[in-house]
């Protein structure tokens, strides 16, 4: 597992990014990008406020003008000291006085913004008042693309974090899982995932038996048994950047429909990541993957979507769904999981975060895939 730090972000890499985004948003028609405290703003200027109010704090993009990061006086300081603080103005306001008075200036009063997802529905409603000329739409469908494609320094983050669930799977293979509730295991996966660097677990799926057919089971009272087919994903943020990978275990031997189960997804999860290559549309990831659990019978029993994009976050855009033209891009991150869920029986996932290269994908996960069997 690398524990070597990684190569840190500076203010020109924030100026990048954010010089980027107000040029994607010029050509997809928008006079700018309003962001919102969040990942959009970490990712574009490492500004992360120590707590998230409803004071307003708003970066605004714009092809034509200089970043300007509008935040509350007493957040002014902490502002400042963000690594990207250098390549931004900051305009602040103080309590007692409308924030929208400094914000509106900034924008065309008549344009159309892209703004954060998470951006306060207040926030929004006081900018359409005070500027009833201006229209927004939602940045993941504005803008989709704005952190899709990552460098050489946050896919070395994206590795570290993948090489750390790696090292937390190959341990939990170690405890007992018989005799155990889910939950038991679910506090061992994140303890093992913050002893390997993780800062933040997002999530411990621990689905057994009939609970690995719901896919976003969450680790409950349940007794592991021997016998129980169990559902593993986990995952969260480690360098800032995620992870994300799921196995299926068997505690003791697997019935033969069991193995033949598990097989087929370990064929259609080779056959989404043998898929990766540039040009081609997420789509395409899906169809390869559901094909292969198709003609075995089961494809009704594939109740969710192929992958989705993984960065600041866990779940982020590009989403390996049908429908989703969108050409795969060198530098794209993102999970292929493709499942079978057969309702009050068992469940079975195997997934990796695989990465778009010049000639296809390479996957950054390194467990093995086969029935790993479990105590």
């Amino acid at each position: 597992m690398p524990t070597n730090q990684p190569v840190p972000f500076t203010a020109d890499d924030y100026r990048a990014r954010m010089a980027r985004a107000a040029e994607s948003a010029a050509a997809a028609g928008l006079a700018g990008v309003l962001v919102a405290p969040g990942p959009d703003l970490v990712y574009l200027t490492g500004y992360q406020p120590t707590a998230i109010t409803e004071r307003l704090t708003l970066l605004v993009l714009a092809a034509d003008r200089d970043p300007v990061l509008v935040v509350p006086t007493l957040e002014a300081p902490d502002a400042a000291k963000a690594v990207g603080a250098p390549a931004l103005t900051l305009r602040d306001w103080t309590d007692g006085k409308d924030p929208y008075e400094v914000t509106a200036p900034l924008l065309d009063a008549r344009g159309r913004f892209g703004i954060s997802d998470n951006a306060w529905a207040m926030h929004l409603l006081g900018l359409q008042q005070r500027l009833p000329g201006s229209s927004y739409a939602s940045l993941t469908q504005a803008l989709p693309m704005l952190r899709a494609v990552k460098d050489a320094h946050e896919l070395d983050r994206i590795a570290a974090a993948g090489a750390a669930a790696d090292a937390a799977y190959e341990e939990i293979l170690k405890v007992r899982f018989a005799g155990r509730k889910e939950t038991e295991v679910a506090a061992d996966l994140a303890r093992l995932l913050t002893g390997h660097g993780h800062s933040q677990v997002d999530f411990t799926v621990v689905g057994s038996g009939p609970n690995g057919a719901n896919p976003h089971h969450e680790a409950g009272e349940r007794t592991i048994e021997h016998g129980d087919m169990v559902v593993l994903d986990f995952g969260g943020l480690k360098h800032g950047y995620g992870s994300d990978t799921s196995r299926t275990v068997h505690v003791g031997e697997p019935t033969a429909e069991e193995q033949r189960v598990h097989d087929i997804v370990r064929e259609a999860q080779q056959a989404g990541c043998a898929a990766v290559r540039p040009g081609v549309a997420c789509q395409e990831i899906d169809r390869a993957a559901r094909a292969v659990i198709t003609e075995f019978g089961y494809g009704e029993r594939f109740i969710h979507r192929t992958g989705h994009g993984i960065g600041v976050t866990t779940h982020e855009p590009p989403y390996m769904i049908e429908g989703e033209e969108q050409p795969l891009v060198p530098g794209m991150c993102f999970s292929v999981e493709p499942g079978i869920y057969l309702p009050g029986r068992f469940g079975v996932r195997i997934e990796d975060i695989v990465t778009v290269t010049e000639d296809g994908g390479r996957r950054l996960n390194a467990t093995a895939r086969e029935l790993a069997i479990v105590e």
